[in-house]
């Protein structure tokens, strides 16, 4: 029996009534300035077909595969919407989105995943600045594809083309403006060191918010690793008799806090108020909600896939900053607000 002829976009070209041109940029690039119609009429003809593309070779004869690489150190909370937003954008601008877990910066992961990128031939990569290190990400680079970076603070220039990163910093900083302002006499911050550079924005933040908002308040750094909350919150409590705001790495941590403190029974917000990052789902359905800060995922991920197409396509742009930062917005709920008989207390 003889083999069936292959499908080419020929054919679906002829069956469709359209331009070769046309077919090759609804099925390569996702249609980008086609109009919906016509991108149906294609993926119609394509289905009756039976058309496969051929990925790899595609990308041979084009030098491009019109693919993205993206490293994250792994799909739970922050990082998974991350992706899942990411990936929609890289679609709208006619690229594939292939994401990776570093499985927290396992080297053996790590290398694999590299050699796999390297293989497929990715046009770009984008890389968390918690997924890789610098040099196995240079590996990469060296190989002339170029990185954005996710929260990639001071990176050389040699590795990356510039990085899109949260404005975290930025939010300690205004945290302890709120509670100090909303009569905390002792500010706190409750970090996480295996988080690296997240973690050290956060202290930066946190520094700079005491040397603008907390003159003449008392202050107290921990860390998670082997903390015990309620001994922690006890202790706090003993040493000081007013009122104590925590800023905590993220919400998972500020909800271990804020159950610490029922089981204590510690009047919130009045005795003690806490606020995280990330405004998760934990954070808006406690109870009391935890006041957090929200991440302009959205933003983001445009930012991200218009720097790196930017760069693939050719298109720089005049005075493009090479490290964006994205504010966040600061969500007040219960364990922050104060009743109006508490306010003028």
């Amino acid at each position: 029996m003889s083999k069936p002829k292959q499908v080419t976009i020929v054919d679906v070209a002829e069956h469709a009534g359209v331009s070769i041109a046309t077919v090759s940029n609804v099925l390569n690039r996702g249609g980008i300035r086609t109009s919906k119609k016509t991108i149906r009429k294609v993926e119609l003809a394509a289905n009756e077909l039976g058309y496969r593309r051929n990925i790899m070779a595609a990308g041979l004869s084009r030098q491009k595969t019109f693919e993205i690489g993206l490293i994250i150190p792994g799909f739970k909370s922050i990082y998974g919407t991350l992706a899942e937003h990411l990936q929609l954008e890289a679609h709208h601008a006619g690229y594939h989105l292939t994401v990776f877990s570093s499985n927290g910066l396992d080297p053996d992961i790590e290398r694999r995943h590299l050699e796999v990128l390297l293989q497929r031939r990715v046009d770009g990569l984008i890389c968390h600045g918690l997924a890789m290190g610098m040099e196995a990400t240079r590996s990469i680079v060296n190989q002339g594809t170029p990185l954005v970076l996710i929260n990639g603070w001071n990176w050389p220039e040699d590795i990356s083309i510039g990085s899109v990163n949260f404005g975290i910093a930025g939010a300690n900083e205004q945290s302890c403006k709120v509670l100090a302002e909303r009569g905390c006499t002792m500010l706190c911050y409750v970090g996480h060191k295996g988080s690296k550079i997240i973690d050290e924005q956060r202290r930066i933040g946190f520094g700079e918010g005491l040397r603008k908002y907390g003159s003449g308040l008392l202050h107290d750094l921990a860390d998670i690793q082997e903390l015990d909350y309620e001994g922690y919150l006890t202790d706090l409590v003993q040493r000081h008799s007013g009122r104590i705001g925590i800023i905590a790495f993220d919400d998972n941590i500020a909800l271990r806090l804020l159950s610490a403190a029922n089981k204590l029974h510690i009047p919130i917000p009045d005795r003690l108020m806490l606020i995280g990052i990330n405004n998760d789902y934990i954070a808006m359905n406690s109870y009391p909600g935890i006041s957090s800060w929200d991440i302009p995922y959205s933003d983001h991920a445009r930012s991200v896939i218009h720097k790196l197409v930017n760069k693939l396509e050719g298109k720089p742009e005049e005075g493009e900053v090479r490290e964006l930062e994205l504010p966040l917005t600061f969500m007040d709920r219960e364990t922050t607000k104060l009743t109006e008989e508490m306010g003028n207390g």
